[in-house]
């Protein structure tokens, strides 16, 4: 499918999308979830092979009815009347528009957000997405896969902090945090606390603690929440822009609208993957 012109009318309809999402958002308070999504869509993407990442294809059943996609039809059906409302914007950036969303109402940071993806109906093969049963090998493989680092698996991992695992849909149920409605550093502060047996802790999130180049930013994100926040903004971004290589235009563009969005709406919140086959909704009218 053709990408969208990412042309000045298209960049206020994200704004209204963007304003829509807010009061969506949290309202229903289903933040997770819509994280979940969004690194749902964007995490299947191959480097070698340039084929899935964040294009849209999640909302087929095809790949909403993937394992590790257990429950996202909620978020999808829950979009839908946004998608109705705004049909220039694709659903690829009202996806990932809703991640970003996401992680600012729920006290997390900005994320830089630059429109113009493609839809597809291109859906990628089942087993792309990481499996927490598995360590820290299978991490790497998955994450380099896609072309993400070292630091990036810690820091999306930090996006534990929302929600919590169901057993119907991963196999886990609990929360990793106290607050699984707050974006913070909390998830690293448990993930380092032996005593908090009643938190959720996967083999995938102990693998980050275990191997001793994962763990240095553990430790570094535990003390500092402006480290973490700095990191997953830049991570978050990358995984949302895997693929996609956005205009210049656009981007000069969309840098201009987000300023100008957030002096009028005074927006301070800021910054905040990754298991992504986790899921990260909080159980409340189990949307999440």
């Amino acid at each position: 499918m053709a990408a969208p012109v990412v042309d000045a009318e298209y960049l206020k309809e994200i704004e209204r999308v963007r304003r829509d999402l807010r009061a969506l958002i949290s309202s229903k308070n289903c933040a997770p979830i819509m994280l979940r999504l969004a690194w749902h869509d964007a995490g299947t993407y191959d480097k070698s092979t340039k084929t899935g990442g964040p294009n849209g294809s999640i909302k087929f059943e095809e790949e909403y009815s993937h394992g590790s996609n257990a429950g996202l039809k909620i978020a999808i059906d829950i979009l839908e009347p946004v998608k109705a409302k705004h049909p220039k914007v694709t659903y690829a950036d009202l996806y990932q528009l809703a991640g970003v969303v996401a992680v600012e109402v729920t006290g997390g940071p900005t994320i830089d957000f630059v429109p113009g993806r493609r839809d597809s109906s291109a859906c990628p093969n089942e087993g792309r997405l990481p499996d927490a049963k598995k360590g820290r090998q299978h991490l790497r493989d998955v994450f380099y896969r896609m072309g993400l680092t070292d630091k990036d698996i810690v820091a999306l991992s930090g996006g534990h902090t929302l929600g919590k695992a169901h057993s119907e849909r991963s196999g886990f149920e609990g929360a990793w945090t106290k607050e699984p409605l707050k974006f913070d550093n909390s998830y690293f502060i448990e993930l380092l606390n032996e005593e908090s047996e009643w938190l959720l802790k996967l083999p995938t999130d102990k693998a980050l603690v275990e191997d001793p180049a994962f763990r240095p930013y553990v430790e570094l994100y535990a003390k500092d929440e402006d480290a973490f926040f700095k990191d997953y903004a830049e991570s978050h971004k990358k995984l949302s822009e895997l693929g996609f290589t956005p205009r210049p235009s656009a981007k000069c563009c969309v840098k201009t609208s987000t300023v100008l969005t957030q002096g009028a709406v005074g927006v301070a919140v800021a910054a905040a993957v990754v298991i992504l086959s986790y899921v990260y909704e909080i159980s409340k009218k189990k949307i999440n």
